[in-house]
């Protein structure tokens, strides 16, 4: 298991963050449905941090699955073993594998408490292996790094009992879908295991009832569709940036630039450019207590600069919304210069947010 990692991505979407992972010989990102419930284009981070633009082409809501296409990631070299002859045991060891509340790659160990407990209409494989908000739709693994299962859900108010889908419930949905062309969005009907592209409400092959609601996308806040008019006018897909429901966080050449709500009151935009000097910090104070970037300020947090801009959140809405907006895009462009500004003239290191140069 020691290059999993390169396997599995954290996604992105407008409401939230989940997991999700490449099998090998495949070209699509398997994760869960309601990681990416009302979206049809998503964003997906590799383990270095890189984002890619994936699009919707598999839904499975009633089995919790969906699969992604993946737009310009080159992913042929990695992808996690599955093995259909494998057997399960209670007792046995096996890995969470994910980006838990949308940190860092994470694994977690734990065993498996049941190789079939019943939730619903369906039966899962339950383990007391740490499962938090952030790991659906990740891998569970083997000590031989060959998967078990796909992490679903944690009851809730329930320590220590977490699902997973049987991976014997993954393969059947891979071979069904085998045979599907394009990179069309489509659900699945679980009755006749055909595939639906046309919002309806009953399958056209078998009469089954279907949630027409599984087409509906997420409507976007008046405040989202300003902040990505925004990151669009900086060449960003506005996509890769969302970080979560009315929150934005992408890096302008190597700042990272964050956009959020703080209170249900104020537009935040801030980015975290450099740690303080070691030394020479009389030299540096001046400059940070000058007002020299306004109509932004400068502020130190736990040994860390930042640059800031604050506007109340229903100045969007007034005639100030344009300068409001070129406000936000040159906040984003002078982050990306004044990191370098504190390194080169005072000896600052780079955040541990920052990217590095390519």
């Amino acid at each position: 298991m020691e290059n999993i990692h390169k396997s599995v991505f954290k996604v992105i979407t407008a409401s939230g963050t989940g997991s999700g992972f490449i099998i090998n010989g495949h070209s699509y990102i398997i994760t869960n449905y309601h990681v990416v419930q009302g979206e049809k284009m998503v964003a997906v981070e590799n383990h270095k941090k890189d984002r890619y633009v994936a699009k919707v082409i598999m839904a499975n809501p009633e089995a919790d699955l969906a699969f992604l296409h993946p737009e310009e990631m080159d992913y042929k070299e990695h992808g996690v073993s599955l093995q259909e002859e494998i057997m399960l045991t209670n007792t046995q060891k096996v890995f969470i594998n994910g980006y838990p509340f949308g940190m860092p790659f994470t694994i977690t160990e734990g065993i498996i408490s049941s190789i079939s407990q019943p939730v619903g209409n369906r039966s899962y494989i339950q383990t007391d292996a740490a499962v938090n908000p952030g790991n659906s739709g990740g891998p569970i693994l083997n000590e031989a790094g060959v998967l078990v299962g796909v992490t679903t859900s944690k009851l809730n108010n329930a320590d220590n009992v977490g699902f997973g889908i049987k991976h014997s419930d993954l393969i059947k949905e891979m071979k069904d879908f085998a045979n599907a062309e394009g990179t069309s969005f489509r659900i699945k009907c679980n009755s006749c295991d055909t595939y639906i592209e046309e919002v309806t409400e009953f399958c056209s092959n078998c009469g089954n009832t279907i949630n027409s609601a599984a087409w509906e996308e997420s409507k976007k806040s008046d405040f989202a569709q300003f902040a990505e008019s925004a990151i669009s006018e900086l060449g960003i897909d506005p996509i890769l940036g969302r970080a979560g429901r009315d929150f934005w966080e992408f890096h302008q050449g190597s700042a990272l630039i964050r956009i959020f709500v703080l209170n249900k009151d104020y537009l935040i935009v801030t980015s975290p450019l450099n740690k303080l000097p070691k030394q020479n910090l009389n030299d540096l104070l001046p400059y940070l207590l000058g007002n020299r970037v306004a109509p932004y300020y400068l502020g130190i947090h736990e040994n860390k600069i930042f640059i800031s801009y604050r506007t109340h959140i229903s100045d969007i809405f007034t005639d100030y919304k344009e300068t409001i907006k070129e406000n936000v895009k040159q906040l984003a462009l002078k982050a990306d210069e004044l990191d370098n500004f504190f390194a080169d003239n005072y000896g600052c290191e780079m955040a541990m947010e920052s990217k590095e140069s390519k």
